[in-house]
């Protein structure tokens, strides 16, 4: 039970990290936007997190600092394949490899040093001294509990029961109709991209002070392209991509417990297993039946730069 249990308590800390990118990314999508350059995102998040709590050590400012971070790259990807119509998918692989060269290159006097104030767990009185469940479910950082409880809950209802969201789900679906209907496409577009470019960022500043209380280059290591991956096997809901982050933080923390306690599988099998599960999501909206391929459809709009004169 003690191993169940600190599984579970494991996969909520590294889920986080990619249910928040994936949030990030949905928001994005929602109108329309593919943003590929998470990976960089994430870097540059996790890197100012660090390099803000060396500074002045509140990890409350150094998150925010990250997500400001994503905030300003966002706005400039924004500004390029909203405003400029430039092309999606090469401006996302620019931001990527662009942060992430940015990150190694301004994280050099920080790397490897450990994160001089990280987020601690909150003491819950009662549910915390639970067996079993207040170790799974109850020993984590608010944060934690903002990630998987209030952030996709808030974004569920505002995405779906609003009027609002939705003008935010017709930018995506149809943009020209939207527009005809006197919604401001390239307004509503601009600014989730750069908020859900926030959340990316917001997600490195987690990984950071939270789940790896440190900077190195490749500390990322792929959860911004396995974020981008669960927003498609999420049906692009702000709910499902949460559970999905979820799910591969349960992978991840299969790995981990395995390492730790000497399974007889290779370590490099064990360390593959998030990897070999995103590869294994990307088969299933082929192989899915009809109405879970429908669930699972993109934006009608998504990739598609918006030309006004051309409704």
């Amino acid at each position: 039970m003690d191993i169940l249990a600190g599984l579970i308590q494991t996969a909520f800390l590294a889920g986080g990290v990619l249910a928040l990118a994936a949030l990030g990314e949905v928001l994005a999508e929602r109108v329309g936007v593919v943003n590929l350059g998470v990976e960089g995102l994430i870097a540059l998040g996790a890197m100012s997190a660090v390099a803000t709590v060396v500074v002045t050590p509140h990890p409350w400012l150094g998150f925010l600092v990250a997500m400001g971070v994503g905030l300003i790259a966002g706005m400039i990807f924004a500004t390029a394949t909203v405003i400029i119509r430039a092309n999606q998918v090469l401006c996302g692989l620019a931001l990527t490899y662009m942060g992430m060269g940015l990150a190694a290159t301004l994280g050099k006097p920080i790397s490897g040093s450990p994160a001089p104030a990280t987020f601690q767990d909150i003491h819950i009185p009662i549910l915390s001294d639970l067996p079993f469940f207040g170790r799974a479910f109850f020993s984590h950082s608010l944060l934690v509990y903002l990630i998987f409880l209030v952030l996709p809950v808030a974004l569920q209802v505002l995405m779906f029961h609003t009027r609002h969201g939705l003008n935010m789900r017709a930018v995506g679906e149809n943009p020209a109709a939207a527009d005809a209907a006197g919604i401001s496409v390239m307004k509503m577009r601009f600014w989730y991209v750069s908020f859900g470019a926030a959340l990316a960022a917001g997600a490195g500043g987690y990984l950071t002070l939270v789940f790896v209380p440190s900077w190195s280059e490749g500390v990322v290591a792929g959860r911004g392209w396995i974020a981008v991956a669960l927003v498609i096997f999420a049906g692009f809901r702000p709910i499902n991509a949460v559970l999905a982050g979820l799910l591969f933080g349960f992978v991840t923390a299969l790995g981990f417990v395995g390492q730790a306690h000497n399974w007889p599988i290779a370590s490099s099998i064990l360390s593959m297993l998030p990897y070999l599960g995103t590869m294994a999501l990307m088969i299933v909206p082929v192989l899915a039946w009809q109405r879970m391929r429908r669930l699972m459809a993109a934006p009608e709009g998504l990739t598609t730069p918006y030309f006004r004169d051309q409704r």
